[in-house]
């Protein structure tokens, strides 16, 4: 049995990249619910009630957790925050966009529960991996233009941190003007040929939670002189591994870009 602590000792995680921080930090027994989505690590799902979905809650069975703390992320979790603030719940909602906001998130989560050591020495590691690769990609011969498609219809593009960890990985995005817009709704590309006009080598499909199709994406009406469509370098990257802004980007989403992009420099 643990002592009481002065810091959060019961928290309810309502997106993922909080509870996979939590675990790798060893401060695991704290959280009490996660987000039904939470598939890192694997074992969160059967230690752990699921209480949330992305835009919605089980408000009345968070509350009977009886959390000190409830974590969320970005404006599409507002109004759930605002209802549990409204319920006598504290609460903290992240809103982290890019690569140094991921660092800083954890940095903070680690200074919320008494944890800065531990937490120092994860973002670390995390720095010294993406430092490795971005070496690596230095040492590559060519870099390929890069398209990163979010969802496919609408056509929505270029995370912040996903445009990022492009450019790290040894690519060049395609539409980094969009990289700035937090909102999906203003990372929309609404002329589908401008895809083909930006003549992407690689397309990389991460479609929040449903399968990727490479054979659709070729298929599009204008397409087919794509230099990643000729050439088959059409790639699903797991959304579990990047589109949450999290240890996962950082590690084996970076990894998985940097993997194929360098196939592709040295063919």
């Amino acid at each position: 049995m643990r002592a009481a602590s002065s810091y959060p000792s019961r928290i309810v995680c309502l997106t993922e990249e909080t509870t996979e921080a939590l675990y790798l930090l060893g401060e695991d027994w704290r959280i009490v619910g996660i987000s039904g989505f939470t598939v890192r690590p694997p074992r969160a799902r059967k230690e752990k009630p699921r209480v949330s979905a992305f835009t919605s809650a089980k408000l009345d069975r968070i509350v009977a957790l009886e959390p000190d703390l409830v974590l969320g992320f970005s404006d599409l979790q507002a109004d759930i925050a605002a209802e549990l603030v409204r319920r006598g719940i504290e609460v903290h909602v992240f809103n982290h966009r890019s690569v140094a906001e991921i660092l800083r998130m954890l940095r903070t989560l680690g200074g919320m529960i008494g944890c800065e050591s531990k937490t120092a020495a994860l973002v670390g590691e995390l720095e010294a991996g993406l430092d490795a690769i971005s070496a690596s990609a230095a040492s590559l011969p060519r870099r390929p233009r890069v398209y990163f498609e979010e969802w496919d219809e609408p056509q929505i593009s270029a995370i912040r941190w996903v445009s990022e960890l492009i450019g790290i990985a040894g690519g060049d995005e395609v539409f980094p003007e969009l990289a700035a817009q937090s909102l999906g709704r203003n990372r929309i590309i609404g002329d589908p040929l401008e895809v083909p006009r930006r003549a992407p080598d690689i397309i990389f499909g991460s479609w929040c939670g449903k399968k990727f199709n490479p054979r659709s994406v070729a298929a599009r009406a204008g397409w087919a002189g794509v230099p990643a469509v000729r050439d088959g370098e059409l790639h699903e990257v797991k959304s579990s591994i990047i589109l949450q802004p999290g240890p996962a980007a950082l590690t084996d989403g970076v990894r998985e870009l940097h993997r194929v992009i360098a196939r592709w420099a040295r063919k």
